[in-house]
């Protein structure tokens, strides 16, 4: 294994041979959308039962390691599980879908795109929903990233291509929306 890229690209490779449904989300998702920036991790939400990871691992062989216990993740409540590549010191977090309403419809809507970076198609989010859960993780964490990738979104992707009415709906849901107006303020019209 050279490097995270190749370790996600042999994973979701795997997520998919098991047929496993997955999302890409995290930094990967945003940069689809947005603009590219280094991450050192890579995020994928699975809809599967924790237990049934030791399946993945089994496939994936010797070279990835699965933490024994899971972490609880606060923002949507869900299980969050380390998969470790040590000879790359890199991780990859999986995070098992949970009954939270936006992590369903996200989950839901979410659409094969390609990857410029892994060089394959991958799932993900929408753009839409990768705005709304980065503001979702900014209000809790306060990450700098989180910020800059919700504006990169939105630069990028522009009014016209955004479902603005399915954003302010969550963003009222998750009392986000005077974040998302600040953030849309802070975006200098492009001419």
């Amino acid at each position: 294994m050279k490097d995270g890229f190749e370790a996600t690209r042999v994973t979701i490779a795997a997520l998919e041979s098991l047929k496993i449904p997955y999302m890409l989300v995290g930094g990967l998702s945003s940069m689809a959308y947005g603009i590219p920036r280094s991450t050192k991790d890579a995020d994928i939400v699975v809809a599967v039962a924790p237990e049934s990871l030791n399946q993945l691992v089994e496939y994936l062989g010797p070279e990835f390691e699965l933490d024994a216990q899971g972490s609880f993740e606060m923002v949507t409540g869900t299980l969050r599980h380390h998969l470790r590549v040590p000879a790359i010191h890199f991780e990859i977090e999986l995070f098992v879908l949970s009954k939270d309403s936006h992590d369903l419809s996200r989950f839901a809507r979410r659409r094969p795109f390609p990857s410029q970076q892994l060089g394959m198609n991958a799932v993900i989010p929408t753009p839409e929903d990768v705005i709304v859960m980065k503001l979702r993780w900014f209000a809790i964490a306060k990450r700098g990233k989180d910020y800059d990738d919700i504006r990169d979104v939105i630069a990028v992707q522009g009014d016209e291509l955004l479902d603005w009415d399915y954003i302010h709906r969550w963003t009222a849901e998750h009392g986000t929306r005077e974040l998302l107006d600040e953030i849309r303020a802070s975006i200098p019209p492009i001419d």
